[in-house]
Parts: C-alpha cells; sequence; structure tokens
C-alpha cells in the first residue's frame, strides 16, 4: 500500500468520479483506476460501485475512507512540522524531575523567547537514559546528576547544589532555623529516591552518609521525589533533596539546609561531543545566563557508587 493509492482514492471518493478526480490530480484516468485496483486488491475487497453514476463507495469503501482521511490528515501534519522545524529550529531536552524545580525553567522560557514558534520537547529521562538518548539521537540535550564518563558524550558542571533535609512538621529540629549537621540525622529512617535504575541520586545520598560516618536506623527506597516526600509528610522517615525542591511547598514538610561541606549534588549538562546545532550553542549560552558561571567541560571517571561520591569543585 502506497501513500500515492491513498490520495487517489481519496480524490475519486471526493469527486464522485475517476475522470474528474484524475484532472484533480493532473495525471491521466488509466494509471489512476489502475492504482484503485490495486488498492482493492491488496486489501481484499471493492471499494467503489463503479455501475452507479456518480460512482459510490461500498460500505467497505466508506469505513475505509475514514481511515484514509486521518492518515493524510497525519501526513500533512508531518510536513507543516518538518516545515516548522527547518524554517524555526528544534530542540529535545531529557531532564531528571528535580531540574523542574531548578532552574531549568528559566532556561526553557528563555529559549522560547529567542525561538519563538519552535519545535520544543520535554522528556523525563534518568541521568544514564539521557546518555543512550544523546546517542540515538532521540534527544538534544540533558541535564542530570550523575557522573559518568562517556566518549561521545560532553559534559559540563553547571551547578552544585546545595542539598537539604525534608523532614516531618513533627519532628524536634523542623523549627530550628540554622542549616542542619547532617549527624542530627542519624539513626533516623531514611527515605531516598529513585529506586531504579542505578546508580542514581539515591547512591549521592547513601554515599554522603556512609563517608560521614553516619548510619541511619533503616533505608526505604522510592521511585520518585513525589512519594519520598509523601512518606516523610507521613512521619515515616527523612529525606534529603536538592535545595531547589524547596520550592515545591507540601503541608507537613519542613525542609533545613544542610550544613556539611559535602552536601552537594552536581548538575550536569550532556550534549553529543562535536554537535555543531546552532540550537546547542543557543542552549550554551543560555544556561550560562541563567546559572551565572563560566561553564568547562568536567571529566569525572566511572558511573558506579564510587563515582557517586566524587568531587568536584563547588559552583
Amino acid at each position: 500500500m502506497e501513500l500515492r493509492q491513498l490520495r487517489y482514492f481519496e480524490a475519486v471518493a471526493r469527486e464522485r468520479n475517476f475522470t474528474r478526480a484524475a484532472a484533480a490530480l493532473h495525471i491521466a484516468q488509466p494509471p489512476l483506476s489502475r492504482q484503485i485496483r490495486q488498492l482493492e486488491e491488496e486489501l481484499g475487497v471493492q471499494l467503489f460501485e463503479r455501475a452507479s453514476r456518480p460512482v459510490r463507495l461500498t460500505e467497505t469503501g466508506r469505513l475505509v475512507y475514514d481511515q484514509v482521511l486521518a492518515v493524510l490528515e497525519g501526513v500533512a501534519e508531518i510536513v507543516s512540522i518538518v516545515g516548522r522545524v527547518k524554517a524555526q529550529g528544534s530542540l529535545r531536552i531529557g531532564f531528571v524531575g528535580s531540574m523542574l524545580y531548578s532552574r531549568l525553567p528559566e532556561v526553557v522560557r528563555a529559549w522560547r523567547e529567542a525561538r519563538p514558534g519552535a519545535e520544543l520537547n520535554l522528556v523525563e529521562l534518568t541521568t544514564l537514559e539521557q546518555v543512550a538518548a544523546l546517542k540515538d539521537c532521540r534527544i538534544d540535550v540533558g541535564f542530570g546528576r550523575v557522573p559518568f564518563e562517556d566518549s561521545a558524550v560532553e559534559r559540563t558542571l553547571v551547578q552544585q547544589e546545595r542539598l537539604c533535609a525534608a523532614l516531618p512538621a513533627s519532628h524536634p529540629v523542623s523549627r530550628d532555623a540554622e542549616p542542619l549537621p547532617l549527624a542530627a540525622l542519624r539513626g533516623q529512617r531514611l527515605i531516598v529516591y529513585p529506586k531504579t535504575p542505578r546508580p542514581s541520586y539515591a547512591d549521592q545520598v547513601l554515599t554522603l552518609f556512609r563517608e560521614g560516618g553516619i548510619r541511619p536506623a533503616a533505608v526505604r527506597e522510592v521511585r520518585e521525589l513525589q512519594t519520598a516526600l509523601g512518606l516523610v509528610a507521613a512521619d515515616d522517615g527523612v529525606c534529603v533533596v536538592p535545595a531547589a525542591v524547596q520550592n515545591l511547598k507540601r503541608d507537613g514538610v519542613v525542609y533545613r539546609l544542610l550544613a556539611d561541606e559535602r552536601a552537594f549534588s552536581p548538575i550536569f549538562m550532556s550534549l553529543r561531543r562535536g554537535d555543531p546545532s546552532p540550537e546547542l550553542a543557543l542552549v550554551k549560552k543560555l544556561v550560562f545566563a541563567v546559572y551565572g558561571q563560566a561553564l568547562k567541560p568536567t571529566t569525572l571517571v566511572g558511573a558506579g557508587p564510587a563515582a557517586e561520591g566524587a568531587q568536584v569543585p563547588h559552583g
């Protein structure tokens, strides 16, 4: 089945006459009739009652006609999208969920202002999923937290974001104003996320506790940030989150910045190495403007739990 055949079928159904349909398509009638016959043979049905004047669709033909219209409308939309992309550009951004509470929305708004009408797709992916998506050209840029090394991906340390403790409102230290020592969480039930895939931000938190010699009473792994905060609100434990998550107000949850000098989580921007796209050059410029710091490629070896605890300069 060819797209051409569907267009020919639609024209005959619309004109209800083979001769007029051929004229509208700017082709001779014999090739038109031949293509319709081939379409009917492939489908194994008769689409037109040719003996009637004007030509009418059979009952099956009417069902096929509705589907063909949908297909042709879809093709027209694809052509329109491609035309807009060629004229105005496009960008596909992969991000981990916590980026939405950080400064990524500011970058996105700035890009929309710079490229009004251009295509923009935002896709939530873990850091490691972003690597595969970049290599497969399913995204153009990724924002994540897990250090790794890959020769096909250029990574830039955008920021070292402070961490804070998300505490139940009833917690004894929830009302203190000063930054909280990590040691204050010793013996608490610790909630970490995401549960899978690993390594992930959860490993950064566990490494922070382990290297600080702080043992929680228990560790509970959950799939996402929202679940973790819900459990905190239910007084089921405490959670360590990036400081920007404080913008997410939730009843029953109080946030306290952590005082420890190691209580930071990196934010990395990932690009395909050597990608010359002008859209990516614009993204780099906007990230520089929003985060307000010089961006230099940063290489951290490994992607396992040991790398999660690797030290990078605070930004």
